[in-house]
């Protein structure tokens, strides 16, 4: 690994010898800009030189005979703004820079702050806006479009890259955006696989917009992860939505579809008025968090007893999911927990409809699932531990699924 030399402290001194402001060293046209075009053109100049091989002025050496031939003006945008560059050229015109290749007219990483700035939610509009009072750079929304679009065939990549064989957990669920299709604006669900692996670590599966909802869709969501590589998914954590059980169970018939319990008490308070709400919530929290299956029944009976002249709907939608509600019961409680909540999607929902909601509408699917990757992408840099209790939930699962788990 090699040192890089120290500058001489008499260069810096002279560089600076006329600096009185911060403006005069990283304003419009301080010593940073100045420096930067100059250091620029002259490694420009040394590609040149090797490129001939000859310097400037010098005789020329190279059998064809080729020699500089003036230069070429172009406009970098980036962190210093706009900064003009002189391109040297060869009567050839043979020469290829490396440090600005042809056709470029953005400083490397530029674009990288454009799809930071859209992946945190911001609009075109804003990045337009941000750029502008950072760097002085005028962006044009075409522009703006053409960087983030290179990110649409990474998000087809990204959709259909192989999965790993078993998952024990699959969280799914979904989030509502506006989109304009076909002229008007409809709301849509964009729905949200998240897969436990083997780990016990979080992985985002893929990403589905449902123009229609139903078993026919869910039936190609499943079949999809079918197809990726996924054989067997232990428990298949759900909110109720309709045609899903049925097709996971047609596609992985010996997964148990576990009903997600924070939709179930959010729906039924739905019913009840705010200076009620505690005591439902209360003698709801009796019945999933019971002992037993035998148990929770009977808390459930209870619960008809006190509510149901007030709330009759409540019980009623417990009573007719009982089957997708109960099969938690069959684990001990440090696993139940992990398997009848989807809250490890509802946090990436969360952060989802932060950088959805400054957007009234997007203008396709397509800007809706490149959004969504780029966020995605931010949201799971921070999956770097298993989930809590994730050791005794493998150790059950090992037990209970053992014809069923990978070999290691």
């Amino acid at each position: 690994m090699t040192t890089q030399k120290a500058l001489p402290n008499d260069l810096i001194d002279s560089l600076l010898s006329n600096y009185k402001k911060p403006e005069d060293l990283i304003g419009e046209n301080g010593l940073l800009k100045q420096l930067t075009k100059a250091l620029v053109e002259r490694a420009l100049q040394a590609e040149m030189a090797e490129h001939l091989g000859h310097n400037k002025h010098a005789p020329v050496t190279n059998s064809a005979g080729n020699a500089r031939n003036g230069k070429s003006q172009k406009t970098l945008k980036g962190e210093f703004g706009e900064l003009p560059i002189e391109i040297p050229r060869d009567r050839e015109g043979s020469f290829e820079p490396q440090l600005i290749p042809k056709h470029q007219t953005r400083w490397t990483g530029f674009d990288d702050k454009i799809i930071s700035l859209y992946s945190r939610g911001m609009t075109v509009r804003e990045i337009q806006s941000h750029l502008s009072e950072m760097y002085g750079t005028e962006i044009s929304p075409t522009l703006i479009s053409t960087v983030t679009d290179a990110v649409s065939e990474e998000v087809k990549q990204w959709q259909s890259r192989p999965l790993d064989a078993v998952y024990p957990v699959v969280y799914l669920d979904c989030i509502h955006v506006k989109v304009r299709d076909a002229g008007a604006v409809r709301a849509k669900a964009i729905y949200l696989a998240i897969g436990i692996n083997m780990e016990g670590e979080k992985e985002v599966l893929g990403l589905w917009i449902a123009q229609t909802e139903g078993a026919k869709f869910w039936l190609s969501v499943v079949t999809e992860l079918k197809n990726r590589g996924v054989q067997d998914i232990f428990i298949a954590c759900v909110d109720g939505l309709k045609g899903f059980p049925e097709a996971i169970e047609a596609v992985y018939p010996k997964a148990a579809v576990q009903l997600c319990i924070v939709h179930m008490v959010r729906n039924s308070l739905n019913y009840v008025g705010w200076n009620k709400r505690d005591l439902v919530a209360a003698d709801l929290k009796r019945i999933y968090t019971a002992a037993t299956m035998d148990e929770a029944e009977q808390y459930l009976t209870e619960f008809e007893a006190n509510w149901d002249d007030a709330y009759p709907p409540i019980a009623q939608s417990w009573r007719n999911n009982w089957a997708r509600i109960t099969p938690f019961f069959d684990y001990p409680p440090e696993i139940r927990k992990i398997i009848y909540t989807t809250n490890a999607i509802e946090s990436v929902n969360m952060s989802l409809r932060k950088v959805t909601k400054s957007r009234g509408s997007f203008p396709n699917d397509e800007s809706v699932m490149k959004l969504f990757y780029l966020a995605l992408q931010n949201i799971s840099k921070k999956w770097t531990m298993p989930l809590r209790d994730w050791k005794p939930a493998l150790n059950r699962f090992t037990i209970q699924f053992e014809e069923r788990m990978p070999q290691q």
